[in-house]
């Protein structure tokens, strides 16, 4: 297909140049509108404006301008048909071989804080996915760009072929713009329909059709076993700070499980203020710590479950520094990840010594999301869709049941624990001295269990501990084990139908307790 007349008009004027030189070199007449016109005059190439070639004006504060039968019949008709050959002639309707659009950045006009309903709907694109489609569904007799990286390869084969577009290219290019349009429309109904503090008008949470939008970062060698593939896709509507951002600074490829076990190593250290580290296992944490500096959690987070940490992800929510990196090679008998803010150039240089070694850093850690992603889990055939676990405990909400009252340090390593709780997959114990665990009993089918394997990791350490538990205790049995570990405070949601039988074993062996009235499941 020789490219004879091309309408251009993008918002993203990126590559601009080198495509509208090529084909000018090679005669094309080019069709323009507004901004992306007056571009390409400064350039010192001609153009038409659209208005002249439909001899209509553009109106509506420009929203109707390419919109007209001169546009979408030269777009439309089929070159083959004499039928439709005669029809555009009759009309006077020039064909046109070639449309350049990017649509107007929705996504990103959304994205900003604060927007107003108004600036978003101004910011849907209606004639760029209309003459994209139209091109798009006569591909093989029109050339359709809507990526700004597709420019360089079609301006090649013009090169190469003296001004024509080989058929498979065309093909590509069309099936690329029914991802793009459908990916744009999905970005639409989701921003209008969720509501929020962003939309200003009333919405379904969770609505009748679910449109997802994710693009493929990367492929994997494979999945949680090697004869399963898999891949890795990012939600590029998600502002929020999470590992489909973050950046690989050093190390081998990241494997599926490297990326489940980074992104709960992140969610973690998220949850604090404090300079805090994290050691995760198998999505589970085997340690975590606050202290007054991260080479300090670190230390405390790894004294935890020090056997358990071989081979781990670790995480922190402040930039690693020489001091952080020195300590991790010094201590560390083998660590796979490490995710955090930034790293300083000594830290940098010093763990690239382990070349295997995967350091991954998260931009704008601690930007905030007024939108936050909802919680999918896929199972056979269907979705599960929730709001996700956010919930943040006051001293102020907490319910004192027992007769004994935690003391002060108690209270405040019973919320560092609660904190973690909600992080260790169901039934999930676990037991912390100040604000560092020392014993993590998760994913057991009793809960009783989930307590003995706590105070067994912990062994001596259990003395004197809190217990943190992430839903409430069916049974007295699992208080009697905490009293067996010399746990001093325990902190659980309530609610059981046991609970009074529970406070009182709790008061009979000297345990302070405290309710929460919030359950953290996590499966």
């Amino acid at each position: 297909m020789k490219v004879k007349r091309a309408l251009i008009s993008v918002s993203d004027k990126t590559g601009l140049e080198g495509l509208v030189r090529v084909l000018d070199r090679f005669g094309v007449e080019i069709l323009s509108t507004g901004g992306t016109a007056k571009a390409i005059r400064a350039l010192g190439i001609k153009v038409k404006d659209v208005s002249e070639h439909t001899g209509f004006p553009e109106m509506l504060d420009g929203r109707v301008k390419t919109l007209h039968p001169k546009v979408h019949g030269g777009l439309l008709a089929l070159r083959e048909n004499k039928e439709h050959m005669d029809t555009v002639k009759k009309h006077d309707i020039g064909l046109i071989d070639m449309v350049v659009v990017n649509l107007y950045p929705f996504e990103k006009t959304v994205a900003k804080p604060g927007v107003k309903l108004e600036e978003a709907i101004e910011n849907i694109d209606i004639g760029g996915p209309s003459m994209l489609r139209s091109a798009a569904k006569n591909h093989r007799s029109v050339c359709v760009l809507c990526d700004t990286a597709d420019y360089a390869r079609v301006t090649a084969e013009m090169e190469k072929t003296g001004g024509s577009i080989p058929e498979e290219l065309l093909v590509e290019l069309g099936v690329k713009v029914f991802r793009k349009t459908s990916a744009y429309d999905a970005a639409i109904y989701n921003y209008l329909n969720k509501g929020g503090v962003q939309a200003e008008e009333k919405s379904e949470n969770f609505p009748q059709t679910l449109n997802l939008n994710y693009k493929k970062i990367q492929d994997l060698r494979y999945g949680e076993n090697p004869h399963q593939k898999a891949a890795f896709y990012k939600d590029e509507a998600s502002a929020e700070p999470s590992i489909s951002g973050a950046v690989q600074l050093h190390g081998k490829e990241l494997s599926f499980n490297n990326i489940i076990d980074l992104n709960a190593a992140l969610e973690i250290v998220k949850e604090f203020n404090e300079p805090a580290a994290t050691i995760i296992k198998h999505t589970n944490p085997c340690g975590t710590a606050t202290a007054k500096s991260p080479a300090q959690a670190y230390l405390d987070a790894l004294d935890c479950d020090k056997l358990s940490a071989f081979g781990s992800i670790v995480g922190f929510n402040r930039p690693v520094d020489a001091d952080l990196a020195k300590t991790i090679l010094a201590e560390a008998d083998f660590v796979e990840c490490i995710i955090a803010p930034s790293y300083e150039d000594a830290a940098l240089q010093a763990l690239k010594v382990k070349k295997n070694l995967r350091l991954l850093e998260v931009k704008n850690f601690g930007a905030k999301c007024a939108n936050a992603d909802k919680d999918m889990k896929k199972v056979l055939g269907g979705m599960l869709i929730q709001d996700r676990d956010t919930a943040i405990l006051k001293e102020a909400d907490l319910k004192f049941v027992t007769k004994i009252k935690p003391t002060k340090e108690e209270l405040a390593s019973l919320m560092f624990g609660w904190a973690v709780a909600k992080h260790v997959k169901s039934n999930a114990i676990v037991l912390c001295r100040g604000t560092k665990t020392v014993g993590v009993g998760a994913g057991q089918m009793s809960r009783v269990d989930s307590v003995m394997i706590a105070c067994k990791k912990a062994g001596a350490k259990a003395k004197g501990s809190t217990l943190a538990s992430d839903a409430f205790f069916p049974k007295e049995d699992g208080i009697e084990q905490a009293h067996q570990g010399g746990i001093t405070a325990i902190i659980q949601p309530g609610g059981s139908i046991r609970d009074a039988e529970v406070i009182k074993t709790a008061d009979k062996l000297g345990i302070a307790m405290v309710f929460t009235g919030v359950r953290h499941f996590k499966h």
